[in-house]
């Protein structure tokens, strides 16, 4: 059930909940009278010795980070071959994701497809119908581009009010990647586009033939054809070995384990650009070929997976944002549910169409909080409320939901999913 807090009732007092550019270590440390044996006695792990280098040919996690992983909601994922689970978000920290983390968005499961039969055809509106194995893609000049990923149907959820309780269940199907592929513009400048050429359709190599339609001038822009991802293959179920990446747009037009690409004079109308992926009004009328995924930003931490587990003093409030028409600009954060905004520090690589990473340091009086980010993109787009987005898009939409997310956080620091109004 959606839980709605109105702002205007409540004495909020901010003069006490100022940044704290730099904080004394001596505020921070954990002082105690006693002495704390986890410092005073000898560890298992100074006395032992620990495994050899061939314990693990490929690296893992620390035992103690097994929470750590993609998860699903089980009255979501009605069948686990044609379903999602989610990036944990409120986990990670800085702007690259972990290739094992990375969530998953499938129609037809994973594909397993063997690299010595990979083919990618070049049809239609071109001067030569061409067959490319994965050594002949291999050839063309290599570029690197980190960029993120993210589902049409990512907060989805959260159109008619506060569903899913978690930074991970809310904001979690998006992922940002160092990619490692070549322009496709070269392999069409290769096969040769026909002047009359105006949109491409992309075809997967899965059960589900996923297929988008992709405009011609995109595809000669930016979009890659990747088979590398922060610096190792793709794995299976990031469409092994071979995936478009279209920056800035929608996840599904991502077409993995993509096969053929056709050169054509209009667009096509599959099926995942009539049954899904428009955007319903509440009028009944639907827009389409709503490709751009518009600025949006999340607290990742604190949030409802990682509630606040101190008391009273100095916190450290992070989180990402991340816009498909450019940069972010500015990062600002609210303490107040929106009343008041403070410009939050961005640190880390900060790329056009990439996540950027933002933080905000201020000192908690153990009063509570509703916290908010929003983001603002290089083109001055600034993320809106979902009151917003509401009164122009209404109720019955599933995809692009971009509105600011509010957590609110109890005394005892339990943080929960809201709306403010």
């Amino acid at each position: 059930m959606s839980k709605k807090y109105n702002t205007s009732r409540r004495n909020f007092l901010i003069s006490s909940l100022t940044t704290g550019g730099a904080i004394v270590a001596s505020d921070v440390a954990r002082a105690t009278q006693n002495d704390d044996p986890a410092i005073t006695q000898l560890q298992p792990w100074a006395s032992e010795l620990g495994d050899g280098v061939d314990a693990s040919p490929y690296g893992r996690p620390s035992n103690f980070e097994d929470h750590v992983i993609r998860r699903n909601v089980p009255w979501l994922t009605a069948d686990p071959t044609s379903s999602v689970n989610f990036t944990p978000l409120h986990a990670l920290d800085g702007t690259i994701t972990p290739n094992g983390l990375c969530f998953e968005r499938h129609h037809g499961g994973v594909a397993i497809v063997n690299p010595k039969k990979y083919r990618l055809m070049i049809n239609g509106l071109v001067n030569q119908n061409t067959v490319f194995n994965l050594e002949d893609l291999m050839r063309f000049p290599r570029t690197n581009r980190l960029y993120f990923l993210e589902c049409a149907a990512n907060s989805g959820m959260e159109w008619r009010g506060a569903q899913l309780n978690g930074c991970q269940f809310t904001h979690g199907m998006i992922h940002n990647v160092l990619y490692t592929g070549i322009k496709l513009k070269d392999i069409l400048t290769e096969v040769g586009v026909k002047s009359s050429a105006k949109w491409i359709l992309a075809e997967g190599a899965d059960s589900s033939a996923m297929t988008r339609s992709i405009p011609i001038e995109k595809a000669l822009n930016d979009c890659l054809i990747a088979f590398k991802m922060n610096g190792e293959s793709l794995r299976p179920e990031q469409g092994y070995p071979v995936r478009l990446v279209v920056p800035g747009w929608e996840g599904n037009m991502w077409i993995k384990w993509i096969r053929r690409i056709e050169v054509g004079d209009k667009p096509w109308h599959h099926r995942e650009e009539t049954s899904k992926y428009t955007d319903l009004f509440k009028d009944g009328n639907a827009r389409r070929f709503t490709w751009e995924m518009d600025a949006k930003s999340v607290i990742t931490n604190p949030s409802p997976q990682s509630p606040v587990l101190h008391g009273p003093g100095p916190m450290v409030l992070t989180g990402v944002a991340w816009s498909g028409r450019g940069k972010i600009s500015r990062v600002d954060i609210s303490i107040d549910g929106g009343i008041n905004w403070k410009e939050a520090r961005i640190s880390g690589p900060a790329g056009s169409k990439s996540m950027h990473r933002f933080y905000y340091e201020f000192d908690w009086d153990g009063k509570q909080l509703l916290l908010q980010s929003r983001a603002q993109d290089d083109t001055g787009y600034v993320q809106p409320t979902k009151d917003q987005l509401r009164s122009i898009r209404g109720e019955n939409s599933i995809y692009h939901n971009n509105g600011i997310q509010t957590w609110a956080i109890d005394r005892n620091g339990t943080t929960e999913n809201v709306e403010v109004s």
